[in-house]
């Protein structure tokens, strides 16, 4: 069997399964904005019913997600056409839910005493696909696209910080947030939606008095201050040195080694899209920015699996096919249309994605003895409900960690309590 294939059985090894059981989560932040939402995030999951499976709340919220994304992209796929103001304010409710629905999967864990390390993984596993759509609607919706390569930085750093951010946690064994972070982008994309929504997206085009420049580049600075900030908080690591032996990774190897992927990724879809003869990234940048963000997404999820694990992180995969074609074929003068290609590799990527993280629930719901999507007993301490008393107490359900951190497994935005 080729060495890129998937096990005729289990993509986990025994090993590594056991190494998931004895996870256990770390996380510190100094996020400016979560302590304030507190109040909001408590009293929604408090209207939330027991019988509600946490990790059914974060997918609901990313389907929202990636589907108001895509009603936006439909209407301007390569962020030059102004989309009806209508869309940016779907995005921005769609954004919004989903940011309030990640943040109460976790205390519904807690609520039902059902936290498992499939939670955090299955969390992190959402947002590494949401990053992508986040990103590139935000970009969309400030019109960008007459600005391709701002365009392009800005998904790329997007999708890269998210990558860096599990790589230093991969290193040093705990999750760390700043002051300006997840929170504190995802509202800052939810304003830009609202701005575009009332004032129409053609606001960003206008000129500032007095400055001369238009009203996106204040967002360019804006966003491009606080990838600035997150890339010195990163590159503190290297510094400081990893959690395992001789200042190395929690799984012993080297604090460099996630880099491999990430520039596997990230420089073909450079040079690619520099190199294009058809201008493939200029003409088709929502399909470009989606095709490699599901190959990004599928590392990042490896990469949070090897730190859960304790495991070395393989540097190749089948997700990097797309864009190794894509590569390949600039390098003998398109003998393809690139367009196929990408198209190729956005499906193939998305399959791959799919297909990799349903099989990997599946192993750790088997070897944990839990389900993925429902709570099939009374969670402990609460009050029976009439969908779940008949149903045997056996199994229990993997979930999430609350953004207070606590006992929960998930991932934490703020600091514990």
């Amino acid at each position: 069997m080729p060495l890129l294939a998937y096990k005729e059985s289990h993509i986990l090894s025994a090993q590594q399964l056991r190494k998931l059981s004895e996870h256990k989560y770390s996380c510190f932040s100094a996020s400016l904005l979560d302590p304030l939402l507190q109040p909001w995030w408590n009293w929604l999951v408090s209207q939330t019913p027991l019988w509600l499976a946490p990790n059914l709340i974060t997918i609901v919220g990313l389907i929202l997600n990636i589907v108001t994304t895509l009603i936006l992209i439909c209407y301007s796929p390569n962020g030059v056409e102004a989309p009806p103001r209508w869309t940016c304010a779907l995005c921005a409710l769609g954004l919004f839910v989903y940011q309030s629905l990640d943040s109460i999967d976790g205390k519904q864990a807690r609520r039902t005493n059902t936290s498992s390390p499939l939670g955090e993984l299955f969390d992190h596993g959402c947002d590494s696909i949401s990053t992508v759509f986040v990103a590139l609607s935000a970009c969309i919706s400030c019109q960008l696209g007459h600005y391709p390569n701002w365009l392009f930085f800005q998904c790329f750093c997007a999708i890269a910080l998210f990558y860096c951010a599990h790589w230093q946690t991969y290193v040093s064994g705990t999750m760390r947030f700043g002051r300006i972070d997840v929170t504190e982008a995802q509202f800052s994309i939810i304003a830009i939606h609202l701005v575009s929504a009332v004032l129409g997206p053609e606001f960003w085009l206008t000129k500032i008095p007095i400055v001369g420049v238009s009203w996106n580049y204040t967002i360019l600075v804006f966003i491009t201050f606080g990838y600035t900030l997150n890339i010195i908080n990163f590159l503190k690591m290297f510094t400081q040195g990893g959690s395992g032996k001789n200042g190395s990774s929690v799984a012993g190897t080297s604090v460099l080694s996630p880099s491999i992927p990430l520039t596997l990724v990230v420089l073909p879809a450079l040079i690619i899209a520099q190199k294009s003869p058809e201008n493939l990234f200029t003409e088709h940048a929502s399909v470009y920015i989606m095709a490699f963000g599901m190959v990004a997404a599928k590392i990042t999820n490896k990469l949070v699996i090897a730190h859960m694990t304790k495991a070395e992180m393989e540097y190749l995969d089948w997700s990097l096919l797309g864009p190794a074609l894509l590569f390949l074929n600039q390098y003998f003068n398109c003998i393809v249309p690139e367009i196929w290609l990408l198209w190729f590799t956005l499906i193939w990527g998305t399959q791959d994605l799919l297909r990799y993280c349903s099989q990997v629930c599946l192993e750790i719901c088997q070897h944990l003895r839990i389900n993925l999507f429902r709570i099939p007993y009374n969670p402990k301490g609460g009050a029976p409900h009439p969908a779940t008393a008949s149903v045997s107490s056996q199994s229990s359900f993997g979930s999430s960690v609350d953004k207070n951190g606590g006992t929960s497994h998930r991932k934490s935005k703020s600091k514990p309590h």
